[in-house]
């Protein structure tokens, strides 16, 4: 049962016995006084008793449902704890985020870092790569080597 709905079925309880309370109200004054008494004590002993079952419906539940199940905690909810335990996964995950985009750069520069030391290292000048008929050059030797 989802809070709102059990929260429904709270507010009808309460109206149907706030009816129920006024029709019992209406023929008390015509009542002798140790009977009118005796229900009044009968009452404040309903009201507490009712108090009681609240409390004790606050305890965690296990509901399966198919292949699935839910840990429900009652009425409250979770408390400042579970808050904080719910907050663990999301820190975790933030923080392997962070990880995976500083490892991501440092192998981008270094790769980057990596072809500019074969550029200037090599045998032709950087130019000759951006030259069109260097391309063509390239492609006639691959040619004829095979």
């Amino acid at each position: 049962m989802t809070n709102s709905l059990r929260h429904q079925a709270d507010v009808l309880q309460d109206r149907i016995g706030f009816k129920l309370a006024a029709r019992l109200s209406d023929g008390t004054d015509s009542l002798p006084h140790d009977l009118s008494e005796r229900l009044r004590a009968a009452r404040v002993q309903a009201v507490s008793q009712r108090k009681r079952v609240r409390v004790m419906q606050t305890a965690p539940a296990l509901v399966g449902s198919g292949k699935s199940a839910a840990l429900l905690l009652g009425e409250d909810g979770p408390g400042i704890w579970g808050r904080m335990a719910a907050l663990i996964p999301l820190v975790a995950l933030v923080a392997g985020l962070f990880v995976i985009d500083t490892i991501q750069n440092e192998n981008r520069a270094q790769e980057v870092a990596e072809v500019d030391a074969a550029l200037l290292t090599d045998d032709l000048p950087p130019s000759a790569y951006t030259d069109p008929g260097f391309m063509q050059f390239l492609k006639s030797s691959r040619e004829q080597e095979q």
